[in-house]
This record gives structure tokens, sequence and C-alpha cells, in this order.
């Protein structure tokens, strides 16, 4: 998949994550991941395997599916 996918896909994130009021620091800790990948993620320095996809979901309560939905991008 190209950088795009995963810059749309940390923006998703980030939003959620906000949504929830949580910062960086508070669901690094709950998925168990240093805040270091946390942020890294969201901009798109680093690309997150399957399972920790699937982890972002359960921890911001939404789905794989709301988390790489991009129709609203341009």
């Amino acid at each position: 998949m190209n950088n795009d996918f995963y810059q749309k896909l940390g923006r998703n994130i980030k939003a959620r994550r906000k949504e929830l009021g949580l910062t960086q620091q508070q669901l690094a800790d709950k998925m168990d991941i240093s805040l270091n990948f946390m942020g890294k993620i969201e901009v798109a320095f680093s690309k997150p395997s399957l399972d920790t996809l699937i982890e972002f979901a359960k921890n911001l309560d939404t789905t794989v599916s709301d988390l790489t939905r991009f129709d609203n991008e341009n």
C-alpha cells in the first residue's frame, strides 16, 4: 500500500482518539505500545500491522473498516 493510505489512516486514528478525549500517551498506555510508536503511526512514519490496527479499533471503540474509510478525503 502506498504512503497516502497510511497518512489517511493516521489522520483517522488521531481524529477518533481526539473525539474520545484521549491523549497519545493515554492511548499508547491502553494499547501497551510506546508513545513514540503511537506518534509515528499518526504521522505515517510507522505502518501498523493488521493486529495493531485491530487493537486500535478495539481501543477506540470503532471498527477497522471505519478507521480505513477515506471517502470524506479529497
